[in-house]
């Protein structure tokens, strides 16, 4: 799964990249017409509280896929690279300004968070619809050709979205049924992506939530999740070395999580993705499943063998386990579960399987 990062020149994204991804990019990776891929580590305090239990040799957090995408111009046909990039991705993170810094310039001459959103949502409502126009005329030269049913099926369906994309609302907002899912499979339509916008803001706002207020109300109906972070002040704080003195710094900002954890938990959202653990002396893991996979699928994700060899899951609720202290205590609780194949994974589940190949 991939979350790529968006946004209009100076406004953050590529300090936001070299957050997630713990890295610091040189200026000739930063090519304005070219992506940049990288791995996120995911921050879970459920991740850092087990390995606080369980001490092990080695940890192993969940990590997920980002990519930094070309800078995208308004109105331009600069946008190509952008474009053929950001159709691979499975969610986006889209970084706004929000900080006033004269020496740094911005594209439309002043800082407007609103105008901002509204400019890329455009930009991508545009895309959508030249493809569809595209698309309808193809289909019916080919209907011309040939009656086919599938053709008239999928006609429909490019006209269903054209008249709500014209209506000025992204096509994640439409509920589609499997056939409508299988019709478009492989396309490249990026309204149909989850999104986060990414509210970047100067040391004096960062306790100040009327802007979040505000937008928040202004696109509700729009299916986009809101965070606010200081990028800057979160790249300072994750620079320095201990616990301690990140906690100390984040305590005298008035920042009670993390930009990293925010984050983590948004792209897991957008995603679709929930966590599951395997604990132990020797190793702590969190793994990434989609919401709604079964036992033997969560099994997959740590090896085929053991999903094709499955025999149960033996499972623990992360809260049991918090609360009553150890896996022993847990169990004369009655609070150990073994599942069979038909279990739906749960979201922070410590799972061992039971496999035979």
């Amino acid at each position: 799964m991939k979350l790529g990062i968006i946004g209009l020149p100076q406004t953050g994204k590529k300090l936001l990249f070299e957050l997630l991804a713990g890295t610091t990019l040189s200026r000739e990776s930063n090519e304005p017409h070219k992506s940049i891929s990288g791995i996120a580590t995911m921050k879970d305090l459920r991740f850092d509280k087990l390995v606080e239990m369980y001490k092990p040799k080695k940890e192993v957090p969940a990590r997920i896929d980002i990519k930094l995408l070309p800078k995208i111009e308004l109105s331009s046909d600069k946008n190509v690279d952008f474009f053929k990039d950001i159709t691979d991705v499975d969610a986006l993170c889209h970084v706004v300004r929000a900080f006033k810094n004269e020496s740094i310039y911005h594209v439309s001459g002043s800082v407007d968070a609103a105008r901002d959103i509204d400019a890329i949502n455009s930009e991508l409502l545009l895309y959508d619809l030249i493809f569809i126009e595209k698309r309808l005329e193809k289909i019916d030269k080919d209907r011309k050709k040939k009656d086919d049913k599938r053709l008239k099926e999928e006609q429909e369906l490019m006209i269903k979205f054209k008249n709500h994309l014209e209506s000025e609302l992204p096509l994640r907002l439409l509920t589609l049924e499997k056939e409508e899912e299988s019709l478009i499979s492989g396309y490249p339509f990026l309204t149909l992506k989850k999104i986060m916008i990414l509210l970047n803001v100067d040391d004096s706002n960062l306790s100040d939530s009327s802007l979040l207020t505000e937008l928040c109300e202004k696109f509700k109906n729009q299916d986009i999740d809101f965070i606010l972070i200081n990028a800057l002040l979160e790249k300072e704080i994750a620079s320095l070395d201990s616990l301690e003195d990140r906690a100390e710094f984040m305590k005298d900002a008035g920042i009670t999580e993390s930009a990293l954890n925010l984050i983590s938990g948004h792209s897991m959202k957008l995603l679709g993705l929930i966590s599951f653990f395997t604990v132990g002396k020797d190793e702590v893991k969190q793994w990434l499943v989609k919401e709604n996979s079964s036992a033997p699928e969560a099994a997959g994700a740590v090896h085929s063998d053991i999903q094709r060899g499955f025999i149960r899951a033996e499972v623990i609720k992360y809260n049991d386990l918090v609360e009553l202290g150890n896996e022993e205590t847990v169990k004369k609780a009655g609070k150990f579960h073994v599942m069979g194949k038909d279990y739906i994974t749960e979201d922070a589940d410590i799972m061992h399987f039971r496999f035979n190949v």
